[in-house]
């Protein structure tokens, strides 16, 4: 598996396509970003967080080149905390373990080119396949805010997750 930046013109054709259920995107992006997914929408969204946070997108791929998954990343100084955020990944690779190496490598690269002490991302505990994925690499609940996103009829808490640097 290999990690490097997001290149729209190469990419976003085919992670808009990752996801195509309105309450599965939600539960990605939390609407930040409009569904059906569009290349000008989604560019904006990222742009504007680059600017705003500092986060930059990155893809993961096979040693063949093949999209596995995507995801954004930007570092606190502050706190010297990772953030990671639009954690996705190909469905055509889901539950077979390939998530999990995405973050591990996601982790190790926050932790060894960005030197912080702990990764951060946000979770809604509906999402419990995502929640499970995390919690086995290592990442730990550190406060569940109930009730805090309406998707329709329903409402959603926010779980806050960390890894730390053993």
């Amino acid at each position: 598996m290999r990690l490097r930046p997001y290149i729209a013109c190469n990419d976003f054709d085919e992670i808009k396509n990752w996801i195509t259920e309105q309450r599965m995107h939600a539960m990605w992006c939390a609407n930040l970003i409009s569904f059906p997914m569009e290349k000008d929408n989604f560019d904006k969204v990222m742009q504007d967080a680059a600017e705003r946070f500092g986060d930059s997108p990155y893809v993961v791929t096979s040693d063949e080149g093949e999209l596995i998954g995507f995801f954004v990343y930007s570092v606190n100084v502050d706190n010297n905390e990772g953030m990671l955020k639009f954690v996705m990944n190909n469905p055509q690779f889901r539950g077979k373990g390939y998530g999990k190496e995405m973050l591990k490598l996601a982790v190790k690269y926050a932790f060894d080119i960005t030197n912080v002490q702990t990764v951060q991302l946000n979770v809604f505990p509906e999402n419990e396949r995502a929640k499970k994925c995390y919690e086995s690499i290592g990442f730990t609940e550190r406060k569940t805010d109930l009730n805090a996103f309406a998707y329709k009829d329903e409402l959603w808490g926010r779980c806050n997750m960390i890894i730390s640097r053993s």
